[in-house]
């Protein structure tokens, strides 16, 4: 067998064993399998085997990746991908020693998640022309994403059964195909009724929520009908994770409890969802520096 084989089935027999181990979700591992392929084409390039890399190459393929001006956080979860190969690796005894043992990555952005404010939440909300059957579609999904902190991914795979507008709760499969049950608000169920009336038309029985001329609605173009939207509303920079980050911030600042707010957006870590104490601890320390008449002041006198 050719080294180039021999390599790319050890990153196929990882691949095939995190999935059943682990239980990944797809995009999960779609991450996986792009970080290691981009560890296969540096190893490739320098004319070693994945198997056979010490930890001075590795240290050498992160000063790589930093210097083609990947972001600290991708060159994290990218080093993150390699140290799961090896520890499969050591456990199917392909190699004998860990190289990514005391291996040191940069550190991530502390930068905090961008998130909308409430005002500029209803002007994407609206920007859809709510007068087409798109800009119905295109509403309903701004409104759901917003209403229960959708990811992109779960929100492409919703079907037309796991919504319940009667009781107003909606079923997803998050990471790690975990489900979650999730309450929406009065103006999310009447967007999602006003689009399941024209999508529910003769010869429409795709069982998948959003459709896009009777197919389901990719990630992809999920994220191209948020941008688009977001463009008219004059806020171009922003992703489909912007409104799950409005989502929690939100919740946050009008007092739900981080708890709450962890099992709605479904993380499994707690530290996961208190980014957005953070977050409202420094609206609130603004909002306080901005308002309360003594917060410039400098003591003085007794």
């Amino acid at each position: 067998m050719s080294e180039r084989h021999s390599t790319r089935d050890l990153a196929r027999e990882f691949l095939t064993y995190i999935q059943v181990e682990k239980g990944l979700s797809r995009n999960t591992l779609q991450n996986y399998a792009r970080d290691v392929r981009r560890l296969q084409v540096w190893a490739s390039e320098k004319g070693k085997q994945i198997d056979r890399l010490q930890r001075k190459d590795l240290r050498e393929w992160i000063a790589s990746m930093s210097r083609e001006g990947l972001a600290p956080s991708s060159v994290a979860r990218a080093v993150s991908a390699a140290r799961s190969l090896f520890k499969f690796l050591m456990l199917d005894r392909h190699v004998q020693r860990d190289p990514t043992e005391d291996l040191h990555t940069p550190q991530k952005s502390s930068r905090l998640p961008k998130f909308l404010t409430e005002e500029e939440m209803e002007r994407l909300l609206r920007a859809p022309d709510i007068n087409s059957d798109l800009g119905v579609r295109d509403r309903a999904m701004l409104e759901l994403m917003y209403a229960a902190g959708l990811r992109v991914s779960e929100l492409c795979g919703l079907k037309v059964a796991d919504v319940d507008l009667d009781t107003a709760i909606v079923s997803c499969f998050g990471k790690g195909s975990k489900q979650r049950r999730i309450p929406i608000g009065k103006s999310a169920v009447h967007w999602l009724q006003r689009y399941i009336a024209v999508r529910d038309r003769p010869g429409s029985n795709n069982p998948v929520l959003f459709l896009n001329r009777g197919r389901a609605l990719s990630r992809q173009l999920a994220w191209r009908i948020i941008k688009t939207h977001a463009a008219k509303a004059e806020m171009p920079n922003i992703s489909p994770h912007t409104l799950r980050h409005s989502f929690g911030t939100h919740l946050m600042q009008h007092g739900a409890d981080s708890r709450s707010v962890q099992a709605l957006l479904g993380h499994s870590d707690i530290s996961t969802t208190e980014i957005y104490t953070h977050i409202t601890d420094l609206h609130m320390r603004k909002a306080y520096d901005r308002f309360h008449p003594r917060a410039r002041v400098a003591g003085k006198g007794k």
